[in-house]
């Protein structure tokens, strides 16, 4: 036998092993289901909406006859995305509409807020999906760390401009995508662009804390006004997400084969931005996170009021939007 099979073999299986002791409770999600029409009439906005967890829930509120907006930096990826997904929507489908959203551009999340306003009567639902990975160090065309840019700033300034539309067309809700890995991350307000230091995993998981410390503030101050926010924990999924992510070249076809048996396939993902998106169990519900279509108890620093409050203060400054 080869040397380069028995590394290979040694490892694969310290792959296969490593991915049982990380994920061992990772399930196939039960796949929800709601009346054909249940979003007949209702307007939705999906971040990211070419691939992924983002393709999949598309997909699916065009199933059940939403009139679906893909908000997507590759215009051609969201082409091929809406073709793929009214093709298996069945005859009886809701409509499709591509707009362009870089969310690394604070400039085009503005064009793209002003289009919506312009074209669109209401929004009854936005998902903030799209998100980067773990990539290299690189800033936004505003200067931000890339990670901290597109996950929490470039959505935090198109949910601020979409909120009046959203006020208007209630009750509505936001839906905002996190990560478990939030856990193994901290707000570095004497840092947040990681001028000074960078570690990608971290800033990856500084992002995903943002996203629900900006859950947990706007909640706050939506009490009252019909629209909802909430947030939630897809679990570990098969997207395009990881692709800055470096695996030995031999390890890869063992880590494919193991993404197979252990993660979520992008539908699977899907199910729980569909259930905050649709369900009515969560109407009126506000500020909280979910995993699996249930309640999710957070740690502490995701629920610190205070936190929250002041990264809300520092975004809105850093977006153009404080007096």
């Amino acid at each position: 036998m080869s040397t380069a099979v028995l590394i290979a073999a040694a490892v694969g299986g310290g792959v296969l092993l490593l991915m049982r002791r990380l994920f061992p409770s990772q399930k196939a999600a039960e796949l929800l289901r709601y009346p054909a029409d249940t979003m007949r009439g209702k307007t939705v906005i999906v971040t990211g909406a070419n691939s992924g967890i983002g393709k999949a829930v598309a997909g699916e509120l065009l199933r059940l006859r939403a009139r679906v907006i893909m908000a997507c930096r590759d215009l051609r990826s969201a082409e091929e995305a809406a073709r793929d997904i009214r093709a298996q929507a069945g005859p009886e489908q809701g409509e499709v509409v591509i707009k362009h959203l870089d969310l690394s551009s604070l400039t085009s999340v503005r064009r793209f807020c002003e289009e919506i306003k312009e074209e669109e009567s209401k929004i009854d639902v936005l998902i903030n999906n799209a998100g980067v990975y773990q990539c290299p160090y690189t800033k936004t065309e505003d200067g931000f760390e890339m990670q901290l840019g597109v996950n929490h700033l470039g959505h935090f300034l198109l949910t601020q401009l979409l909120l009046d539309l959203l006020k208007t067309s209630a009750p509505s809700r936001i839906v905002v995508v996190s990560s478990k890995l939030y856990k193994y991350g901290h707000i570095n307000f004497d840092d947040l662009n990681s001028e000074n230091n960078y570690d990608k995993a971290f800033c990856y998981s500084q992002s995903k804390l943002a996203n629900l410390l900006f859950t947990l503030e706007l909640a706050r101050q939506l009490e009252g006004t019909g629209v909802t926010v909430n947030a939630l924990t897809p679990g570990i999924v098969r997207t395009g997400l990881g692709r800055h992510v470096q695996i030995p070249f031999l390890a890869k076809p063992l880590f494919h084969l193991a993404s197979l048996v252990f993660f979520k396939s992008p539908l699977e993902g899907a199910q729980t931005p569909l259930y905050l998106a649709c369900s009515p169990e969560v109407e009126g519900v506000s500020g909280k996170c979910f995993a699996n279509c249930k309640e999710e108890e957070l740690m502490a620093k995701a629920t610190d009021d205070q936190a929250a409050k002041k990264l809300w203060d520092l975004s809105m400054r850093m977006v153009g939007l404080a007096n």
